[in-house]
C-alpha cells in the first residue's frame, strides 16, 4: 500500500533529524539532484570598449553546477585540486566554487575542459 504525502510527512515528522538528513543524502546520491536551494549569480558591471581591447591573462575557474553525475565532479575536483575526498565534495556541493584562482588562460580552459567532460558547468572569470 502507498502512503499518501500526508501520511509520510508525518512518518518522517515523526524520525530523528540525524536520519532524516541520511534520507535526503541518500535521495540525492540515488536521484542525482541536490536539496540545496539554487544559488543566484548576479552578473558583473559591463566593461567598456579600453578594458575590453585589454585580454586578461589570469583566470579563475569557477564552478557553477555539477549536473547530474556528483560523483564523477568529485573524482575531477580531486584530481585537479588534490583536496581530499570530504574538501572536494564539499567544495562541489557548494557552487558556485572556485576550483583553480589566477592560473593561465591554457590551464583554465583545460581545467574547464576536464569538468565539462566529468559534467560539471563551468565558468572562466
Amino acid at each position: 500500500m502507498a502512503l499518501s504525502n500526508e501520511d509520510l510527512l508525518k512518518e518522517l515528522s515523526a524520525k530523528p533529524i540525524m536520519e532524516v538528513v541520511e534520507l535526503v543524502k541518500m535521495l540525492e546520491d540515488e536521484w542525482g539532484v541536490s536539496a540545496a536551494a539554487p544559488v543566484a549569480v548576479a552578473a558583473g558591471p559591463a566593461a567598456d570598449a579600453g578594458e575590453a581591447a585589454e585580454e586578461k591573462d589570469e583566470f579563475d575557474v569557477v564552478m557553477t553546477s555539477f549536473g547530474g553525475n556528483k560523483v564523477s565532479v568529485i573524482k575531477a575536483v580531486r584530481a585537479l585540486t588534490g583536496l581530499g575526498l570530504k574538501e572536494a565534495k564539499d567544495t562541489v556541493e557548494g557552487v558556485p566554487s572556485t576550483i583553480k584562482e589566477a592560473v593561465s588562460k591554457d590551464e583554465a580552459e583545460d581545467v574547464k575542459k576536464q569538468l565539462e567532460e566529468a559534467g560539471a558547468s563551468v565558468e572562466l572569470k
